[in-house]
């Protein structure tokens, strides 16, 4: 098959050199994003540079230069591999064998940008990645394939993403195009009744509200963890919280939550609404992360004092 790979990033690059190595189909062109001046070449660009696969770098794939390209290249099938512009559906459909798409949860649960983030936020155990046929709804078009993955306790959303659902993604989405190429991919249409969707998942939607359970703090915080991350204030800074884990827990409530208990190298102990967390990195606003322990001596952070107020 002649395929077209719209993608971006470490991911776009690995599904692309996962298609090239196996040399069943062409690749006959990469839609990248455009490069931007004094900053390093996206992945993918380089994969395709190095490949010797034709790339073109539109500012927005809706331009009918970008269409009139993509309609040029005459493909088979077209693989979406991490894209966050609108895809148009002249693109979408000109394909003779369609468009497959991935994306990292199991639709029609967590529609949306940041369907990674979330799962771990709501403390669930289970997540996945689809494989699906695109149409004009969000998330909306039929099931080819998906693969579910375990959100272990202590799971990041760095952890979650890098280990399992991105070599998980690239595995499906080469699977993926084998059955198309067979004739043998499916089209489940999705089940909208169980259907949700969750926008972008930004700083403000992560603000911690250390009254809450230990439980609920915790998932924000490594649900957030390392985008956007999770955050609170600390003397009227905002300071963001990585690297979370629980604390041992304790037979009596908190008398004030947000507290500062313990402060060592492997972090700081705050106290929750029935408990406490550890947060082991912390970043300040225009600053990189720091440890616990070098962050609580440049604010000059004490035992007693409070976060959020």
């Amino acid at each position: 098959m002649n395929i077209v790979i719209i993608g971006q990033s470490a991911f776009g690059k690995s599904v692309l050199e996962a298609l090239a190595e196996r040399d069943e189909d062409q690749v006959v062109g990469v839609f990248a994003p455009p490069r931007r001046e004094n900053r390093p070449l996206d992945p993918i660009t380089e994969a395709a540079t190095e490949l010797e696969v034709p790339i073109f770098e539109f500012k927005r794939l809706r331009d009918q230069e970008a269409i009139d390209k993509f309609k040029s290249l005459e493909p088979d099938l077209c693989v979406m591999a991490f894209v966050t512009d609108i895809v148009p559906m002249e693109m979408i459909d000109c394909p003779s064998l369609g468009t497959i798409q991935y994306h990292p949860s199991l639709l029609p649960l967590h529609r949306g940008p940041s369907s990674i983030n979330w799962p771990i936020i709501y403390g669930e155990t289970e997540t996945g990645l689809t494989i699906f046929w695109p149409d004009k709804g969000l998330d909306t078009g039929p099931v080819l394939m998906q693969k579910n993955a375990e959100i272990e306790p202590d799971e990041t959303l760095g952890s979650l993403y890098f280990n399992k659902l991105y070599p998980l993604g690239v595995e499906a989405l080469i699977e993926s195009v084998d059955l198309v190429r067979t004739g043998n991919a499916p089209k489940i249409v999705q089940d909208e009744s169980k259907a949700t969707y969750e926008g972008w998942c930004k700083a403000e939607d992560v603000d911690v509200d250390w009254s809450a359970s230990t439980s609920a703090v915790f998932n924000m915080i490594r649900g957030a963890d390392p985008q956007p991350g999770a955050n609170t204030t600390f003397n009227g800074t905002r300071v963001s919280l990585y690297d979370a884990s629980l604390s041992a827990p304790s037979s009596s409530k908190p008398a004030e939550t947000g507290l500062l208990l313990a402060s060592g190298e492997s972090g700081i102990t705050i106290s929750t609404g029935d408990g406490s967390v550890n947060i082991g990195r912390l970043k300040t606003a225009g600053r990189k992360k720091v440890s616990a322990a070098e962050w609580t001596e440049s604010a000059g952070a004490k035992i007693g004092d409070s976060f959020g107020s």
